[in-house]
């Protein structure tokens, strides 16, 4: 059997008991660990489940699983998903290529960003296609997500904007020499999601979609230090929301309940801790060097203003 084993939005202690009981049983345990991340280190999944967890990268998921289907024709295996299973369309061509092979499988949901989002006080039901802004590069700016929330908006919907992660990202140098070397892992923030989303807006003044438009920042949903901002676009890219994760919603039109529980659920942008210039001029540098080192291959050293190749820096 192959087993996909939600496991939540924070830590080890999300997982379901019914997931939990598996696991324990299991053969071999696999970590997903490029759709999304947890916040603790894989070390506390091992001494809470009493079983060695190995590190699933997208390589791997995505090129090299067989042999691990394979051996789940006889032995129970667990592939290990932050979220839920479904959250993302890798896990279901897992399973797909396991009942291809005649695999028996079975999926153990959790709760996902995609209905945790509920958290800041909007109704689900009323939330259009759910989009991820990925990260833009100086030769790569792609505006198809904007068509989307373009399109939930003349519905009048809520849009759930999922922002990129790169755990595991190899340089554009390396790959062409066919030799991967990988960055340091990014976190897109609601701030860069958020100039994105501007910049594409920028280019179509019929969309609606500007700095005063409403929306809200999340950061860390579902743990002790959750962060829920409502404002505008504008307002929200100066708001500090901590550490990753984030994500973002552009709201649609509101109900009256709707509007009565986003005062009760999210803090106002006006009232949140702003970035001081200094620290946005800071935070802008950082991720313009991390947008570089994926073109270049080149790692500048922060705040020094020095050069060193990828291969010296790995």
């Amino acid at each position: 059997m192959l087993y996909l084993v939600g496991l939540g939005l924070n830590d080890e202690h999300d997982i379901s008991l019914r997931g939990l009981e598996i696991v324990r049983r299991c053969e071999e345990v696999y970590l997903e660990a490029y759709t999304s991340v947890l916040t603790v280190p894989v070390a506390r999944l091992e001494a809470l489940y009493g079983r060695p967890v190995t590190v699933a990268e997208r390589d791997f998921v995505e090129s090299a699983i067989e042999p691990v289907l394979e051996r789940a024709r006889t032995a129970e295996i667990a592939l290990l998903v932050v979220g839920d299973p479904f959250g993302a369309t890798t896990h279901c061509d897992v399973l797909a290529r396991a009942k291809a092979l005649g695999v028996q499988t079975r999926v153990v949901h959790n709760a996902s960003i995609m209905n945790a989002i509920g958290c800041c006080g909007v109704q689900l039901y009323r939330f259009g296609e759910a989009v991820s802004v990925p990260f833009f590069t100086d030769s790569w700016k792609p505006a198809s997500f904007f068509d989307k929330l373009e399109a939930n908006a003349s519905l009048g919907l809520h849009s759930l904007l999922l922002v990129d992660i790169k755990t595991r990202e190899p340089t554009l140098p390396s790959l062409a020499r066919g030799r991967p070397v990988y960055l340091p892992p990014r976190f897109m923030t609601v701030r860069q999601a958020v100039g994105q989303v501007l910049e594409i807006a920028a280019t179509r003044p019929g969309s609606g979609v500007g700095a005063t438009s409403r929306a809200i920042g999340v950061a860390r949903v579902g743990t002790e230090s959750q962060v829920c901002v409502h404002g505008t676009l504008g307002e929200l890219r100066s708001v500090d929301f901590g550490p990753p994760l984030h994500s973002l919603v552009l709201l649609g039109a509101m109900t009256e309940v709707e509007e009565q529980m986003l005062g009760s659920f999210c803090e106002e942008a006006a009232s949140a801790r702003h970035h001081t210039d200094r620290e946005l001029e800071r935070i802008d540098r950082a991720a313009e060097r991390a947008a570089r080192a994926y073109e270049t291959g080149v790692i500048e050293a922060e705040g020094s203003g020095s050069e060193s190749d990828e291969e010296d820096q790995h």
